[in-house]
C-alpha cells in the first residue's frame, strides 16, 4: 500500500467521508462499547463513530505512520495502533468492527472476513465499504500509461495492488451463514471536481515512485488519456464516477 499523504487524502476529505457517513447511517445499534475503525486513515471516519457512540472506546488502527499522526492530532482521546490489518485482534470481543475503503488494500477476502465476523460481540456489527473502480476509466487508464515503454518499470505492479472486490452475491453467500442479518449494496458516487487534473491529484500517490519531473511528464501522459472519458461539463467542472460496496453484517 502506498504511503498516502494525510494532507492530500484530506484535500478529498468530504468526497471520502461521504461514503463513511452512508456506511454509519446503516449500523443498526443504539449503543456501543467497543469500536474498531480498521484502516483509520487520518482519523475521518473515527471521529464519525467518537460523534455517534459517545460513551464508546473508540480505537483505531492503521499501518501507516503519518495517518496515524494525523489521527492523534485529530484525536486525542481515541487511541492509535500501528498494525497490519490482515493479523489485527483485539483483547476484547468488539461491538462494531468499521473497516471504511480499507479493505480493498488486504488480500483472502474468503478467510478475513468471516474472522472479522469473529472479532464480535453477539449481536456485534461488521461494516464494510469498499471502492469498486478498479475497471472505471480513471483506473484503466492509470495502468495503461504506466505499462507504455517509457514508463515500463518505473512504477512497481505494487502500486496497483488494490485486490479484487468479489460481487454482491459472492460476499452475501460469504457472510449470511455466520450473521443474524447482512444489508448489501452497491452505490455509485458521482464527484464534481474542479479540473481534469483533480482525479490525477486524487489518484497522485501511486506516483510516488517517480522523480518529481518524471511525475509531471507521467501525468501529461495520464491527463491525455482520461480526456475523452471525463469531458467538461455545462461549469467547466469534471464528474468522476466513483462505485462503492457497502456490506453491514450483524453477528
Amino acid at each position: 500500500m502506498q504511503e498516502w499523504n494525510p494532507e492530500l487524502y484530506r484535500q478529498f476529505e468530504d468526497e471520502r467521508t461521504c461514503s463513511a457517513q452512508a456506511l454509519l447511517a446503516r449500523i443498526p445499534l443504539a449503543t456501543a462499547d467497543n469500536i474498531t475503525d480498521l484502516g483509520c486513515g487520518p482519523g475521518n471516519s473515527t471521529a464519525l463513530l467518537v460523534e455517534r457512540f459517545t460513551e464508546a472506546r473508540v480505537t483505531g488502527v492503521d499501518t501507516l505512520p503519518s495517518m496515524l499522526a494525523s489521527a492523534r492530532a485529530r484525536l486525542l482521546g481515541c487511541e492509535f495502533i500501528e498494525q497490519d490489518m490482515a493479523s489485527w485482534r483485539p483483547a476484547l470481543a468488539q461491538d462494531i468492527v468499521f473497516a471504511n475503503a480499507s479493505l480493498q488494500w488486504v488480500g483472502g477476502h474468503l478467510q478475513l472476513l468471516p474472522r472479522l465476523m469473529g472479532q464480535l460481540v453477539a449481536g456485534g456489527v461488521l461494516a464494510v465499504q469498499m471502492p469498486n473502480n478498479r475497471e472505471e476509466p480513471s483506473h484503466r487508464a492509470m495502468r495503461e500509461v504506466a505499462s507504455r515503454a517509457k514508463w515500463r518499470g518505473r512504477i512497481p505492479d505494487a502500486a496497483f495492488s488494490r485486490v479484487g472486490i468479489f460481487s454482491v452475491a459472492d460476499y452475501y453467500d460469504l457472510l449470511a451463514p455466520l450473521a443474524a442479518g447482512v444489508d448489501i449494496w452497491q452505490t455509485r458516487y458521482y464527484h464534481v471536481m474542479p479540473s481534469l487534473a483533480a482525479i490525477a491529484e486524487w489518484l497522485r500517490p501511486f506516483l510516488d515512485p517517480l522523480t518529481p519531473a518524471e511525475r509531471d511528464s507521467f501525468l501529461d501522459d495520464y491527463l491525455q488519456a482520461i480526456a475523452p472519458a471525463y469531458p467538461l461539463r455545462a461549469d467547466g467542472r469534471v464528474l468522476l464516477a466513483f462505485p462503492r460496496l457497502f456490506i453491514v453484517a450483524r453477528r
